[in-house]
């Protein structure tokens, strides 16, 4: 690992019996490692229960993401929110964070899994069917399976998966996975009838006028 730090002892906080564990995922995205807007919202999305929190910085430098990182983890000790670092593991062993979202230049989940403490979380960023059963097989936690709608972000990379492709995973993959790319308030309800444990997205919350309200708005949509 890159960070020659001690380790914290995990802490695992998270109340099932509440709704869905892999129901909502905030994934940040702030480009400017200074912006104090991210701290704010960090602190919001936690005080609004959201499930899982990314951070997925990839633009920061070690220290500052781990400054950020740290703060986000200390304020969600004992929420039900469960913070996941995107890419670097040594990062969220180090800070003892809830788990590590691998994306397709990580370190593969089979290399991870043995490294991590009982309840450590491992996420799977997943483009297709084969994907996700190789995910699920190297013992992933969660998965995000998308673009399943048109997303400029992921333009380059060709057309969206689509809900069939979606519903095509949920029925052979027993691990959740989460619907991510393109996602509206409108398109949430499609994706948990196509057998998404939940979705995952950027914009739909930090573009939300109340993010309290949007949570609200979200959480209406699994009952």
């Amino acid at each position: 690992m890159a960070l020659g730090i001690k380790t914290k002892t995990l802490r695992y906080n998270y109340n099932s019996s509440m709704h869905a564990p892999f129901g909502l995922c905030y994934i940040t995205d702030r480009k400017d490692p200074g912006d104090p807007s991210l701290l704010a919202l960090l602190d919001e999305a936690i005080g609004c229960g959201i499930d899982l929190i990314q951070i997925r910085q990839k633009w920061m430098d070690t220290r500052s993401l781990m400054q950020i990182a740290g703060r986000a983890i200390d304020h969600a000790r004992g929420a039900s929110s469960r913070i996941v670092i995107n890419g670097r593991l040594d990062v969220a062993l180090a800070l003892g964070a809830s788990g590590v979202h691998l994306g397709n230049h990580s370190l593969p989940a089979r290399a991870v899994r043995p490294l991590a403490s009982p309840g450590f979380l491992v996420g799977v960023s997943c483009h297709s069917l084969e994907e996700a059963e190789e995910a699920e097989s190297a013992g992933a936690d969660y998965l995000f399976f998308g673009p399943v709608f048109e997303t400029p972000s992921k333009r380059a990379f060709g057309p969206p998966l689509g809900l069939g492709a979606l519903r095509q995973v949920a029925s052979r993959v027993k691990t959740p996975a989460l619907a991510l790319g393109g996602m509206t308030l409108e398109r949430v309800k499609p994706c948990l009838d196509a057998g998404a444990a939940g979705i995952a997205a950027i914009r739909l919350f930090e573009d939300a006028p109340s993010l309290a309200a949007r949570v609200a708005e979200l959480r209406a949509q699994f009952e």
